[in-house]
């Protein structure tokens, strides 16, 4: 048995959650659905228009494989977390919460001047979720924040597939890919969102390189991956770069493929209010399902109810007692 079941590198963000209408989002000119970084004075800009609000979720911290790794940790496997946050108070915040929930990190002396990252998150009332990131000190996360030992020592390395919009952060996740096949661990990446993959498609295909063990994606960003409109054409691209894959199918359930087969597995009705940090809780459950030794197949069915939990409630995550109960409700221990 390794030390971590998984090492995970990415974005450390604190997140900021406001309900809002489509026609408001439509007023800011924000993009539905989907991740954008922007500038400091952009996001105070969207946050000035909206005072009054009601904020929920002020101080969660979040970023998507910050999310996984806490995910993962919760249910009771052990991770590992590289990332940069800054000598403040969201970065005080964000180390509070990986420690509390028992995700490892290298950052006590590594924190300098500047600001910790913060994502705006907008949410209309169909749950929808659309991101506006100012990533501050994360984007300059580096080679520097790489923990070799950390990764030699974990079953699975998880690269967060917005890494590739920098170019020190995108030669961090190269570098960490390049030490997992070293020492055989084994890799996966996450598509992240579908403009990672439309707009930044040179560096994720980097990421990915010769093939990687396994990738996440939802329907969106497998479709782009294949530049195709049918997910048949699109999972055939993806077989090309990977071993094995889950693509998820919001209500719709997951589509998992373990290198031999094929499986598709239904999702829960639930009453979703949020699908901020359900891919993050997707992808943090079936990690959590393999480093038990579950197949593919179950593993999936734990994400999908996984992340079908946390869709009902405002926030990137649960209750630290609900991730046990679940784990217990499925698993029986």
């Amino acid at each position: 048995m390794k030390q971590y079941a998984t090492y995970a590198i990415g974005a450390a963000l604190v997140d900021t959650e406001i309900q809002v209408s489509d026609e408001e989002l439509a007023d800011m000119t924000v993009e539905k659905g989907v991740m954008t970084l922007v500038d400091e004075d952009r996001q105070s800009e969207l946050l000035a228009h909206l005072t009054g609000h009601l904020i929920r979720a002020n101080h969660a911290s979040g970023g998507s494989a910050g999310n996984s790794m806490i995910a993962t940790a919760l249910f009771g496997a052990p991770t590992f977390m590289s990332c940069k946050v800054a000598d403040d108070a969201d970065g005080d915040i964000y180390l509070a919460d990986l420690e509390t929930s028992g995700v490892r990190h290298s950052l006590h002396n590594k924190r300098r001047g500047g600001t910790t990252g913060k994502c705006l998150v907008l949410i209309t009332p169909d749950a929808e979720r659309s991101m506006n990131t100012y990533l501050g000190v994360s984007e300059t996360l580096s080679v520097e924040e790489v923990d070799d030992a950390a990764i030699a020592a974990s079953e699975w390395v998880y690269l967060e597939g917005y890494l590739v919009t920098s170019p020190t952060g995108h030669e961090a996740a190269l570098h960490t890919r390049q030490v997992a096949e070293a020492n055989n661990v084994k890799t996966a990446v996450s598509f992240s969102d579908p403009g990672m993959v439309m707009y930044f498609r040179d560096n994720m295909e980097a990421m990915v390189g010769e093939g990687v063990d396994l990738v996440f994606c939802n329907e969106a960003e497998a479709l782009e991956w294949g530049q195709t409109d049918d997910i048949e054409t699109a999972m055939a691209a993806i077989r090309r770069v990977t071993r094995s894959f889950v693509i998820t199918l919001g209500p719709q359930g997951a589509i998992a493929f373990d290198g031999s087969e094929t499986f598709r597995v239904e999702a829960h009705k639930v009453e979703a209010v949020n699908t901020n940090g359900a891919g993050d809780m997707f992808a943090g459950a079936f990690l959590y399902g393999l480093s038990r030794g579950e197949s593919y197949e179950r593993s999936a069915a734990f994400a999908v109810r996984a992340a079908g939990e946390v869709v009902k409630y405002f926030g990137p995550r649960l209750q630290a007692d609900e991730y046990r109960a679940l784990r217990q409700e499925f698993f029986g221990d």
